[in-house]
């Protein structure tokens, strides 16, 4: 698919639920590389929802996410004419949370869930690759963030174990 040549960011409108939260309330409209953006705007989120409930209210979070995102992603997808718009980041969040359950909350454990988020999202090993390049629509747009926030999460508990970070 590409992108209408009649469309502009500019009618996009935050008001409807599926861009706002496929933006992850607007944070994948920043300028420059928003997926980055994306992953940083969910760690306050995770960070709260952590305090208040716990890594279990994390993980019921990080599902409602993924199933929200995939029918967000979906309607931004087939609104933009795109099979992945970049203005999308809920698919981040959903992967930068999954990653953030591997450990308990602190600020180094943030800095390296969210790097090791963003370097599994970046590099896109197989399957996160796989997902990304053959499974088509909402759901993939999900799917490899999800992928990549496994491989994070994996590495991260690694991290934890030896270093108690």
């Amino acid at each position: 698919m590409t992108q209408s040549p009649a469309f502009s960011f500019k009618d996009l409108s935050l008001r409807t639920p599926a861009p706002l939260l496929a933006t992850w309330f607007g944070a994948g409209l920043m300028p420059k590389a928003p997926g980055t953006w994306g992953s940083l705007a969910a760690l306050p989120f995770a960070w709260v929802i952590t305090a208040l409930w716990g890594r279990p209210g994390l993980f019921v979070a990080t599902v409602i996410v993924f199933l929200v995102g995939w029918w967000a992603a979906d309607r931004m997808a087939k609104t933009l004419g795109l099979d992945d718009p970049g203005c999308v980041v809920i698919d981040e969040v959903a992967g930068q949370w999954l990653v953030l359950l591997a450990a308990p909350p602190g600020l180094t454990v943030y800095l390296a869930g969210f790097l090791l988020f963003r370097l599994f999202d970046i590099l896109k090993p197989f399957p996160v690759s796989w997902a990304d390049r053959d499974v088509k629509g909402g759901l993939g747009i999900m799917l490899d963030d999800i992928l990549a926030g496994i491989y994070g999460g994996l590495i991260l508990l690694i991290l934890t174990a030896l270093w108690s970070l």
